[in-house]
């Protein structure tokens, strides 16, 4: 980390307006965000002390105080304690992930970004009944497993543990994927295409063996994605589990109100819920 002792006001060239009608801890948050984003302060670098923000900005404790806390909610700051205040990483951000079918790999290579993978496991094994039912597969039938620790700028971003029938795909328990798309592979070795799919997020806490991973505390917040993806041919090729850090990731999602022009009619809403469902 890096520290600082340089004046904040004279950093971001903001000031308290003691005219305004914001309150003094509004504005002390949206000045240091403004800094932020200027670069005044960069991604890991500790901001000053309350001490020194409340001398540069002319305000009190408790005004920094709350406004330090709202920034803390907002992901914007991390408090270590005994250490202080610093400022958190970026997040990543993807518009692709959620809504279309496109990977991991293509989406933040598009972002400008160099992702590379750490394959932990990639075995055939038989499949278990909660695989097997949503890969319309029979209870025991071969699947790949294929399970990676996905990396940006040599951070752990998200670990995807994906399962694609053997019959499907059987050259994928072999093939490199520490830096290739499994998309782009099964469309250039198998001509798959995929049409459609289903994608469920919640938020869940790291476990022992997550935060070891990710490098993270035991109980950080993490995003756990759930999907299944169909091919052309209306078949379910790929079924994964997928575990984004929370601190890292965020999904940008635009929305549409059905029955307007936008509205994607090609797809059944209550069809996939259908098969979503169907446990």
């Amino acid at each position: 980390m890096v520290t600082t002792s340089r004046s904040p006001v004279s950093r971001i060239g903001l000031r308290i307006d003691r005219s305004s009608a914001l309150p003094y801890y509004v504005q002390l948050k949206e000045a240091l965000t403004e800094g932020i984003r200027r670069d005044a302060w960069k991604p890991g670098e500790r901001l000053p002390s309350e001490l020194e923000l409340c001398e540069g900005f002319d305000v009190s404790r408790t005004v920094v105080r709350q406004a330090l806390q709202e920034l803390v909610y907002e992901g914007i700051i991390v408090r270590e304690k005994g250490r202080g205040t610093f400022v958190a990483d970026a997040k990543i951000s993807s518009t692709s992930l959620v809504h279309s079918l496109v990977g991991f790999h293509q989406d933040m290579a598009e972002r400008g970004f160099e992702p590379y993978s750490k394959v932990l496991e990639q075995v055939m094994l038989p499949a278990t009944q909660h695989v097997a039912r949503y890969l319309h597969l029979q209870e025991l039938s071969p699947v790949i497993k294929l399970e990676r620790l996905r990396f940006i700028h040599d951070d752990p971003i998200v670990l995807v543990t994906s399962y694609l029938p053997y019959e499907i795909c059987p050259l994928a328990v072999k093939a490199d994927f520490t830096r290739q798309s499994l998309y782009a592979f099964l469309a250039e070795t198998y001509d798959i295409a995929l049409s459609r799919g289903r994608r469920r997020i919640e938020a869940v806490v790291a476990n022992d063996e997550l935060a070891s991973l990710f490098q993270m505390d035991l109980g950080a917040p993490l995003l756990r994605m759930e999907s299944v993806t169909f091919s052309d041919r209306d078949r379910p090729i790929e079924y994964f589990i997928g575990f984004f850090r929370g601190d890292r990731s965020r999904f940008d999602v635009e929305v549409l109100r059905f029955g307007t022009k936008s509205d994607p009619s090609h797809i059944d809403p209550l069809r996939m819920d259908e098969e979503w469902l169907a446990r």
